[in-house]
Order: structure tokens, then sequence, then C-alpha cells
């Protein structure tokens, strides 16, 4: 249901040219959700904007639904709902006034339109702030009155980028429900987002993007086993003998020791976790190495977004931020 193609797009900041999309490359399979992950910056939503036909890239081909991205946007327009990383609202609108006004724009007669308007808000959980000035709307609400809209054409295919960026934990769940339910339904959607928990419940496959490139695809478990199937992981009680810790567990692990944030924490992947932990404590005491904790667990999205981009991601996000 989507498909790029080459892409490339490049823009001109302070006089230097920087290359967003870099010969990106995807595609969605009907009925399924493509989780788009990477650090800010890494050409994310210049993809989402190729692909709903607010840029158009220097090269490449897309096409959603079938339809030349390129050669019929206007098509394309028919067949796409869009939701982006900040809530498309009008806040003098009411929340129910807001979706019969995006009704009315894809020319529904007004009858249905506030219909549509009228299942969303029940979909959504808004029937008690329907009436309400969505200026009044708390973020969560912003962010579902949102979505709503995206969906008042019930399109096919659906782009949501980082909706639930500044969303707490409730109201994230309440939309990863939604969205799963669209999906089951028969809706495609190309998810970008910057927390890996998300992409690793809800996607079904996933791209990691870098400097405007998909360095890695795959689904989840594909992923995470790039860096090894099993993991060991320590956190070190003195910070001076982090060091010598590094050096210690690498002579249990199949791959390079990683390095927690605050240093103290490290992991390495292994062949057989309970085996190597056995070892790695009996070495540890021995060595005279304290330990805070110890443990196993398989690999996360976080691993694997470590070793290909070269930081966590919450670092990376940090680091554009600021």
């Amino acid at each position: 249901m989507i498909v790029a193609e080459n892409l490339v797009k490049t823009y001109t900041a302070s006089r230097r040219e920087v290359r967003a999309l870099d010969d990106l490359s995807l595609e969605v399979a009907e009925g399924t959700i493509l989780g788009l992950l990477g650090p800010n910056g890494a050409g994310k939503t210049t993809t989402v904007k190729v692909l709903t036909t607010l840029v158009t890239p220097d090269s490449g081909s897309a096409r959603v639904a079938g339809v030349d991205v390129l050669a019929h946007p206007e098509q394309v327009k028919r067949v796409i709902g869009v939701s982006g990383q900040y809530a498309a609202v009008d806040e003098k609108l009411t929340g129910f006034e807001n979706l019969v006004m995006v009704g009315r724009l894809y020319h529904l007669p007004p009858q249905q339109a506030r219909a549509r308007a009228n299942e969303l808000i029940e979909l959504f959980d808004l029937v008690e702030a329907a009436h309400r000035p969505v200026g009044g709307f708390s973020g969560g609400m912003r962010r579902r009155i949102d979505l709503a809209g995206a969906l008042v054409s019930r399109p096919p295919v659906l782009f949501l980028d980082e909706p639930t960026t500044g969303l707490d934990p409730r109201s994230r769940l309440g939309l990863w429900a939604v969205i799963q339910d669209l999906v089951t339904d028969g809706t495609t959607v190309l998810l970008t987002t910057q927390y890996l928990e998300e992409a690793d419940q809800l996607a079904d496959s996933i791209a990691v993007v870098d400097h405007g490139r998909v360095i890695a695809r795959g689904t989840a478990d594909e992923l995470k086993d790039t860096v090894g199937g099993q993991r060991v992981e320590l956190t070190v009680h003195d910070v001076n003998d982090v060091d010598q810790a590094v050096s210690l567990l690498a002579t249990f692990g199949t791959g390079e020791v990683t390095r927690g944030s605050d240093q103290r924490h490290i992991a390495v992947a292994v062949d057989s976790a309970p085996k190597a932990l056995q070892g790695v404590l009996k070495a540890f005491a021995t060595a005279g190495i304290e330990l805070n904790d110890a443990g196993m667990r398989r690999p996360t999205l976080d691993d694997v977004f470590l070793e290909l981009t070269g930081a966590p991601a919450e670092e990376s996000a940090n680091k554009v931020a600021s």
C-alpha cells in the first residue's frame, strides 16, 4: 500500500546542503503497521511529507494505494489520513465542530459530516468534552481530536508522525488501542516514533532510519536478534571498577560490551545467558568487584538502536532537541 523507491531530498541551510533523504526506500504491506525509527533529523518526517504530497523529492518515486505520489497528488490526498507531530486543530471551535469542519472539507454532506463527527467523538472517548472549545483541552485530548480528524474520511492509509509525543502513559495506551483497532479493520499505517516501546508494541515491521537512509529493517524480534539473542547485564557498585569490569565481562561475551549513560551499567551479548551469568558472578567475586545488580534478558529495541546509530534513542533525541 505504501512504496518508496530511492528517494532523495536535499535542503539548503546556512549556505550548506543538507541531504534529508539519501536514496531511501521502504514499503508497507496492506493492513499492517510499519514503525519508522530514528533520531531527530534522521529523515522520518521528510519521508512522511513526501509520501503525503507536502514535499517533492529531488529524485526517486513513491506510490500510495497504487497511486503515483508525484504524478497524481490529488488522488493520493483522497486515500490518506495524516496526523502530524502537533495537533492541527482550531482552538476556538469545539471538538465536534472541528470534526464537522474536516468532514465538510472532504466534501461530505452536512448531515453525513455531523454523523461521522459523532462516531469519532464516541470512538475517542470525547463525549463529555465534545461541545467544549478545543482551546481548553488537555494535550492528550488535543492529540485524540487531531487523530480523529485524520480518520473522518475513513482513509485506507494513515500516516502518524510521532502521534503520542508529550502524552502521559495513560493517554498513550489509549491511542495505541485505537491504532490497533484501525489496523484490525484493514487500515495501513506508517508510524514514526521516538518511543521504542511504542514501535515494539504496535509495529508489524520496523525500519530504522539514520542520515536519510534505511539502515535496518525487519520485525522487532528480527532486529533484536541482530544484536544477540541473550544478554548479561551488570551494575558495578564503584565507578572506579568499571574499566576492569568491562574487560572481565568481555571475556564471556560474543560482542562488544555496551555502557549505559551512568557508565556503571554494562551489558554484553552471550550464547547461553544462564551459564554465562554463573561464570560472570564467580569471576567478579574472585576479582573483588562489587555489583549492585546482575541479571540476564533478551535485547530490546534500545539495544538495536544503540548498535545501529551509536547512541541510545533518548540520547539521540536530546542531542538534537538541545
